[in-house]
């Protein structure tokens, strides 16, 4: 095949939006075309941890703690913008791989050894946790329990209702995390569910932002971002939205090039 063909094709194929019916989990294997450096891995208790060091800290050593993290893929640095964009202000990137879990009690404890474990290493105790897809489930479940820990909080079409796609469409991978059958888990849903307990967080004033698509048919905006954003207000904390006319569950600049979340994650950033 004529290279210059194939080039085309593959930029292309990169473009394309994910037909429905695609999961969170499928997508999130999808690899941008830009690669970073290999970043510094240590274990937890037999889970690693994946940390990108800015070249120059910022004071306090702030830091992004992004999720989801499976198989040591930290998406959120392929995509140029941000890294570079997080790299220049001085800020870190880290994840802690559990693979598929959905927030449950023991997954947020362990999610907690990864948060001593980069304080332990002078990062700042409080990081902006960013969440993508399913992502937004395990930040903010580890967030309402740990309201004092958090400085900022910030998702790309973020899973924020244990209802929806977790006990809709990744129901096998949810109730082994809570190790609990359906019928349990659902009769104490407003325990663990994370637009359910949005109160600690907003008694602190830790400041939320999400993007998202108005046309997304996996997390549905209105069951996710916005009920968040209806939920937490309400609460008394803010929730600063950015809707993506027509946008879907994809890879495209409208969620990965978006200035309103770096600039966001900047702003909040500051010791």
């Amino acid at each position: 095949m004529n290279p210059s063909l194939l080039v085309i094709l593959c930029s292309l194929s990169f473009l394309a939006v994910p037909a429905n019916g695609q999961t969170p989990s499928s997508q999130q294997n999808e690899k941008p075309a830009t690669t970073r450096g290999q970043p510094e891995s240590f274990e937890i208790e037999g889970n690693k941890a994946y940390l990108y060091a800015a070249p120059q800290a910022a004071r306090g050593k702030p830091w992004i703690w992004y999720a989801p993290v499976v198989n040591g893929d930290v998406i959120i640095v392929k995509h140029r913008l941000y890294y570079d964009a997080f790299m220049k202000a001085g800020i870190a990137v880290a994840g802690f791989d559990l693979g598929e879990v959905r927030g449950a009690p023991g997954s947020c404890a362990r999610f907690t050894t990864f948060h001593d474990a980069m304080v332990t290493r002078g990062y700042s105790s409080k990081p902006i946790l960013l969440g993508q897809s399913r992502g937004g489930l395990m930040t903010l479940a580890w967030a309402f329990r740990n309201p004092d820990k958090v400085k900022a909080w910030a998702g790309i079409y973020p899973v924020c209702n244990l209802a929806g796609y977790p006990l809709k469409s990744s129901k096998k991978e949810t109730l082994a995390d809570f190790a609990m059958t359906e019928e349990a888990l659902v009769a104490r849903l407003g325990e663990f569910n994370p637009v359910s307990n949005l109160a600690p967080l907003a008694a602190r004033k830790v400041p939320m932002f999400s993007v998202q698509g108005d046309k997304d048919g996996i997390v549905p905006l209105e069951d996710n971002t916005a009920l968040l954003k209806q939920r937490y207000e309400a609460a008394g904390g803010t929730c600063e939205v950015k809707i993506v006319p027509g946008g879907g569950h994809e890879i495209s600049p409208a969620f990965f090039e978006c200035q309103e979340l770096i600039d966001f994650i900047l702003k909040h950033s500051q010791p």
